[in-house]
């Protein structure tokens, strides 16, 4: 498949790396009949209703090839670093009746041996056709070679049947597309109607928390939240970077990478014990939230805790969510039978408040 899925427990995310300059990488073959000046470039094309009823069997209605920098992605929890996508092209179409486009990326270059003449191939991961290139006198761009199953698996009509597969692929006449040049902005803001930005949700993570100040969240519990979910083990819980996880990050982390490497803490009470239990995560970036991976460094353990994983991801308003899919936090004995497999209490998912960093005090 060509995009990038990221799953965090009822939390899921097909988010991506961030975004970049406008110029390719020195090391990116050029296309120069796509680009003579090295900028991105953008063709689309938005087909009417007489065209449409024209050609019943083209699903397509609204088509858009970008070649340049990733257009779907944008800043958010993955470290800036290493942001830059090593895609090249990228396409997006909106067929009849949907409510917003589906995307593909992929790798287009001459099939010559100096890589400078020929046709135009892109291709895709998993050794697959994204589509073939030229341009024609007026400067249109020519879209030929797009294949039925583009946003579908390899396999996919023997595992989805020919009926369900027709439906969901693209049409017999979705090829040969004639595309009209257009500035990189158009692209840019149809790409953004496939995962528009909720501005509830605020800045990310990475941005709102820094790598040298503490932070601490959480949620207590009362009477009335336990008493209507009967099979919640939590009482309370708090997420926290104090001096202890800020003093490991200044001695060995790097802010340009920033959260990769943050430690975190999350210390939780439950109904069946009155004491709190601590446990360190190690964060890193990945699309829309941190993956958080349990950490041996406050205590021995009995079993390998290092595939136990949580994730954390911005709220609306300010709050912090926590996703828990795999029995990952302290509410049982984490090396035990009962934190083997899905989280099978109600303690799945947890939307947790900011608080004053006395609140998580140890």
């Amino acid at each position: 498949m060509t995009s990038r899925t990221v799953v965090g427990a009822g939390l899921g995310a097909v988010l991506f790396a961030a975004l970049a300059g406008t110029a390719f990488a020195d090391d990116t073959p050029k296309l120069t009949e796509l680009s003579p000046n090295g900028a991105d470039a953008c063709f689309g094309r938005v087909y009417d209703a007489a065209h449409l009823k024209a050609h019943p069997k083209q699903k397509v209605a609204r088509i858009f090839f970008y070649y340049g920098h990733d257009p779907v992605s944008r800043p958010n929890e993955e470290p800036s670093a290493g942001a830059d996508s090593s895609y090249n092209s990228f396409i997006a179409t909106t067929v009849r009746g949907a409510k917003a486009p589906e995307w593909a990326g992929g790798w287009c270059n001459h099939e010559s041996e100096d890589g400078k003449s020929g046709p135009i191939h892109c291709g895709m991961d998993c050794d697959r056709t994204l589509a073939s290139l030229k341009v024609d006198e007026k400067g249109r761009l020519i879209v030929t070679d797009v294949q039925p199953d583009l946003y579908l698996d390899a396999g996919a009509e023997d595992e989805l049947g020919k009926a369900e597969y027709d439906r969901q692929a693209l049409g017999k006449e979705d090829d040969n597309f004639r595309l009209d040049p257009m500035p990189a902005a158009t692209c840019k803001a149809e790409f953004a109607r496939i995962d528009p930005i909720d501005p509830a949700l605020g800045p990310p993570l990475r941005e709102r928390l820094k790598p040298d100040q503490p932070f601490c969240y959480g949620r207590d519990y009362d009477a009335a939240h336990l008493g209507s979910h009967p099979d919640q083990v939590t009482q309370s819980i708090r997420v926290f970077r104090g001096s202890v996880e800020l003093a490991s990050f200044a001695a060995g982390g790097d802010t340009v990478n920033w959260p990769d490497g943050a430690d975190i803490a999350i210390s939780v009470t439950t109904r069946q014990k009155s004491g709190k239990v601590t446990q360190t995560y190690s964060c890193q970036g990945e699309a829309d939230q941190w993956r958080c991976v349990a950490s041996a460094k406050m205590s021995d353990f009995s079993c390998d805790i290092t595939q136990k994983e949580i994730f954390l991801r911005r709220g609306a308003n300010g709050t912090m969510m926590l996703a828990n899919p795999n029995s990952s936090l302290p509410i049982v004995d984490m090396c035990s039978k009962a934190a083997e497999g899905k989280t099978a209490s109600d303690d799945k998912v947890y939307r947790l408040n900011p608080m004053p960093q006395s609140a998580c005090s140890p």
